[in-house]
């Protein structure tokens, strides 16, 4: 066995720790969810938080680690008799990006549950996870509908798998921690708000403190268990630390003036549902604990807050989760309760743990200021001695309508096109390619049934053979790569209309992101094209980047669309399963080089040829309009759409124009 790299070794990340340690005292904190950059000891922390977790007791042979004194009256290995359990270390439960619903959940032998009425069931991770640890490294990647598996187990303590009327149930209640890299993409609104805590971790800029890290990184890496052994002492104290918390964690009073506290806080960052009051209380009562006090003080409260806030602030995608300290202060300070004397709160946070954020760990207040353009009094760009102007402010967004890929495709699960997958509505039955995940039991029957008497049926049971499994053929949706190709170029540059351009990609970007699809975006000026961003599946990047992007120059649409078809290709190759809407933003116009028009029409037909959908969003204005845009759009056999038509009340018809070209 691999010896874990050890907790109390790891330099630095105080509020990591401590978000972990708290919930190592209390599990019914639920769970944290540690962002940050590549490389920051995310894993490495949490992977080490397993070797302090006090034993479980369990039933003997069971599966389902059973607590022998409260035995779980449902388990599919029960009925267990109270009595004297064995102890076991608790468990870390890695669950893969990759993993199949029947690994996560379990997997029912179907085949056995027709023929002979037996529920033979092999526990899946969430059995495995059951008063331990389930881990979810890259959580944001997890496809949707292990996301809505995790968020059914995480809210109702089970997990149920139910196949064709035989259903079986197991408890399963587990400390979620989840990683996650923001520049790969956000995590859905509905787990977000299930993880109790969440943490912003960042390399440190110290450079002895680097110099630390690289030390004991290099001693683990030569001798592991050597290293893990002058650490078994502080690993030891921490353990004993964490059972004397438990221990005390019952005689902690949450007095009136905190809860008072608590509640002023939530309802000044105006956070959704009451699941943010119930987290902070828990918290701040097991701060007090771990700190060794019976009463919660300001101090916990604002811990407290500093830890379980941040990440249910978000109003959209592209808000950087963060607290406003000042606004923290000031209502701690107005709603003191009582019972907490004339205690200020302490800038440090409590004894034995971590400390608040420091103020360059993120943006404050929840907004992205990264993003903001250098814009003079008013919003008027300020112009450099080039005809470059710097960015404008994107306009604000609205709600637009979907656009969709015409046909039916098997790539990822989303939300945008139709698309053949594992969920969904079922349109018709198949034989199972591998193992059997959905049973369509009528065409099993009806394969099954001709075949009775010369098998020698003779109970009530169908003889069901391999060849006879039906698999359901099902009919969902599917996230697509939306690519923007984005003119940037002088034609585009006037203030209003780039606001407004800015503004109608950013609603798309939105929608992008509601419906589970990667983004990409290139755009062109002056002499050629590059590609802003590749595809990815962090929409907020792409945010960012359009929020930054300067205009100015000549009209290079042929490089524009040359380039965007190279990034196709190239996207193709690594992911040929998900298909590709090109949504093009420009006023037609080209200009530089010889026969500028002429060569964007060449480039445009090479998406037509390659049945690429697209559609022209046509960004012309003035009271003279040469239509280019169109033209445009009927060489890239797509559609066009005016800045007005891409909202939501006015672009009904849009998605039956791109089916009816791409038929």
């Amino acid at each position: 066995m691999t010896t874990p790299f050890p907790f109390t070794a790891v330099v630095g990340q105080d509020d990591l720790r401590l978000a972990l340690l708290l919930n190592a005292v209390s599990p019914a904190v639920g769970g944290v969810l540690v962002r940050g950059e590549k490389g920051t000891a995310k894993s490495t922390a949490v992977r080490a938080l397993s070797a302090l977790l006090p034993e479980v007791a369990v039933v003997p042979g069971c599966r389902f680690s059973c607590d022998p004194a409260v035995p779980d009256p449902s388990c599919p290995d029960g009925p267990h008799e109270p009595g004297p359990g064995a102890h076991r270390p608790a468990r870390m439960v890695e669950l893969p990006v990759g993993a199949s619903e029947d690994r996560l959940v379990g997997a029912l032998d179907i085949e056995r549950a027709l023929a002979e009425g037996v529920k033979a069931f092999e526990p899946g991770l969430l059995a495995d996870a059951h008063r331990g640890i389930l881990y979810v490294d890259e959580v944001n990647l997890l496809h949707d509908h292990l996301v809505d598996l995790l968020l059914d187990a995480a809210a109702m303590g089970a997990s149920y798998v139910e196949r064709e009327g035989v259903s079986v149930r197991h408890a399963s209640k587990f400390l979620l921690v989840g990683t996650m890299n923001p520049e790969e993409g956000e995590l859905r609104p509905q787990l977000l708000d299930r993880f109790g805590l969440t943490v912003e971790v960042a390399a440190s800029r110290e450079p002895d403190q680097r110099v630390e890290v690289v030390r004991r990184r290099l001693a683990y890496d030569d001798d592991p268990a050597g290293f893990a052994a002058r650490w078994a002492e502080e690993e030891a104290a921490v353990r004993q630390r964490i059972v004397a918390a438990r221990q005390l964690l019952p005689q902690v009073r949450l007095g009136d003036g905190a809860l008072r506290q608590i509640a002023a806080t939530c309802a000044a960052f105006e956070v959704d549902g009451m699941r943010a009051d119930i987290v902070m209380a828990r918290t701040a009562t097991a701060l007090a604990a771990w700190a060794g006090r019976t009463d919660v003080l300001a101090e916990d409260v604002r811990q407290a807050a500093l830890l379980a806030l941040p990440h249910r602030r978000r109003r959209n995608p592209f808000d950087a989760p963060g607290l406003d300290e000042d606004t923290l202060d000031e209502t701690l300070e107005q709603f003191s309760g009582e019972d907490e004397g004339d205690d200020d709160p302490d800038p440090d946070g409590p004894g034995g743990g971590g400390g608040r954020p420091q103020p360059d760990s993120g943006p404050q207040g929840g907004g992205d200021t990264s993003a903001r353009p250098e814009a003079g009094e008013g919003g008027e760009p300020q112009t450099s001695g080039s005809r470059e102007q710097s960015a404008v402010r994107a306009a604000e967004p609205f709600r637009t309508k979907v656009l969709s890929v015409p046909g039916i495709g098997e790539g990822a699960a989303g939300r945008r096109s139709r698309a053949r997958t594992e969920h969904g509505r079922t349109t018709g039955a198949r034989r199972p390619r591998g193992a059997l995940t959905k049973l369509h039991l009528a065409a099993t029957v009806q394969a099954a049934a001709p075949h009775q008497r010369a098998r020698g049926r003779s109970g009530p049971g169908l003889v069901i053979r391999r060849d006879d499994l039906r698999q359901a053929a099902r009919e969902g949706r599917e996230g697509n790569l939306v690519l923007f190709v984005v003119d940037a170029s002088g034609s585009m540059a006037a203030r209003q209309r780039m606001s407004a351009v800015k503004g109608a990609v950013l609603s798309l970007l939105l929608d992008a992101y509601q419906r589970r699809d990667k983004v990409g975006l290139v755009t062109f000026r002056g002499s050629g094209a590059e590609v802003a961003l590749p595809p990815t599946s962090s929409v907020d990047a792409a945010a960012a980047r359009l929020q930054s992007l300067p205009t100015g120059g000549r009209t290079p649409l042929a490089a524009g669309l040359l380039k965007a078809h190279e990034v196709l290709r190239v996207e193709r190759l690594r992911d040929p399963a998900r298909r590709a809407l090109v949504v093009l933003v420009t006023d037609g116009r080209a200009t530089g080089g010889p026969e500028p028009v002429a060569l964007a029409g060449r480039a445009a037909r090479l998406f037509a040829a390659d049945q690429v959908a697209s559609v022209v969003v046509d960004c012309e204005s003035g009271p003279v309009r040469l239509g280019l845009a169109g033209q445009l759009a009927g060489e890239l056999g797509g559609t066009a759409v005016t800045l007005d038509e891409l909202r939501a009340d006015s672009i009904a018809g849009l998605v039956k124009d791109v089916q009816r070209r791409a038929a």
